[in-house]
């Protein structure tokens, strides 16, 4: 098990190498210039140059790319452009709230979809099938931006359920609990659709092999055949798409905290891009980078448990 970690952890470095290089050609091949939008745009260019040097935009594009990368090696993700402040602190300021975001999320999608899952695959073609399928359906083929927008306009605007924007406080508090639910629910709800989709179509092709049917003729209950044979095997796939939907989990979260105003990194990483903040959007995209590949890894590490045979090999 530590070799295989070991050595997944290696193969991970040239990964990120290679998502640096794309990042920071993305970022200096951006239109606009953040002295402009630092001095406005009739600030004379006497001034532009003198902070364009100050900050080190004047130097070739590799020069500065190769300088940003030293640094980060060590730790060091440069100064906001903006703001002059470590890049570093402020993504260590907002990692917690959008942390508080994805887990309230995951937390919905793993309670909801599993049993959703299984209960639309054990009654296939009924009514609740049907619903539980024009319902995930929906949330599949809706943009997030419009959703979250019609939520906002909806609970909180007409209804008054929920407060309108921002964090109040922790979410083990009955106010942070309050902010953090509609912004939770709208990005869960989308996971769970997918997840359910997934289960129930691993479920209905598992419920008619021949294992299932060997297991019920021995006579073993149907909720031990459902359960305990049927669902650990549709959790395999599963787990395997989820793995690959994190980056939009993660583009979709960044819609969510820009349209509820949530301080978090998806956030702050739209104001960055408005402010062609460079080294903060570096720092911001190469963190979410981290985390897809991490949160792969996991996923990886999930199918040990899952499936015995692959911890056999």
């Amino acid at each position: 098990m530590g070799r295989y970690l070991a050595r997944r952890l290696l193969m991970l470095l040239p990964v990120l190498l290679i998502v640096t290089v794309l990042i920071s050609s993305l970022v200096y091949m951006s239109p606009g210039d953040p002295v402009r939008v630092m001095l406005g745009l009739r600030a004379n260019e006497e001034a532009v140059a003198k902070i364009r040097a100050e900050l080190g935009l004047d130097r070739p594009v590799y020069i500065r790319y190769l300088k940003w990368l030293a640094s980060t090696v060590k730790g060091d993700l440069g100064r906001s452009l903006q703001r002059n402040e470590p890049v570093t602190e402020m993504i260590a300021d907002s990692l917690p709230y959008s942390v508080q975001l994805a887990f309230f999320a995951l937390v919905v999608a793993v309670v909801l979809a599993i049993p959703a899952g299984v209960i639309s695959a054990t009654r296939v073609n009924t009514w609740i099938d049907n619903f539980l399928s024009f319902w995930s359906l929906f949330w599949v083929s809706m943009p997030g931006f419009w959703v979250a927008i019609l939520g906002l306009l909806i609970f909180s605007m007409h209804l008054g359920w929920f407060p309108v924007s921002g964090q109040g406080g922790p979410i083990w508090t009955l106010q942070g609990l309050s902010y953090i639910i509609l912004p939770g629910l709208i990005l869960g709800f989308r996971q769970v659709a997918v997840i359910m989709r997934l289960i129930r179509a691993s479920m209905l092709e598992i419920l008619s092999a021949d294992y299932t049917r060997t297991a019920r003729s021995n006579g073993l209950a149907e909720r031990v055949v459902i359960y305990k044979h049927a669902l650990r095997n549709a959790m395999i796939p599963t787990v395997t798409i989820f793995g690959l939907q994190i980056p939009e989990f993660l583009s979709m979260s960044v819609i969510i905290e820009t349209v509820f105003a949530w301080p978090g990194m998806g956030r702050m990483l739209v104001d960055a891009v408005l402010k062609r903040d460079y080294t903060l959007v570096q720092g911001i995209v190469l963190v979410y980078a981290v985390l897809v590949v991490l949160i792969n890894l996991l996923v990886d590490i999930l199918y040990i448990y899952i499936d015995p045979r692959i911890k056999q090999e």
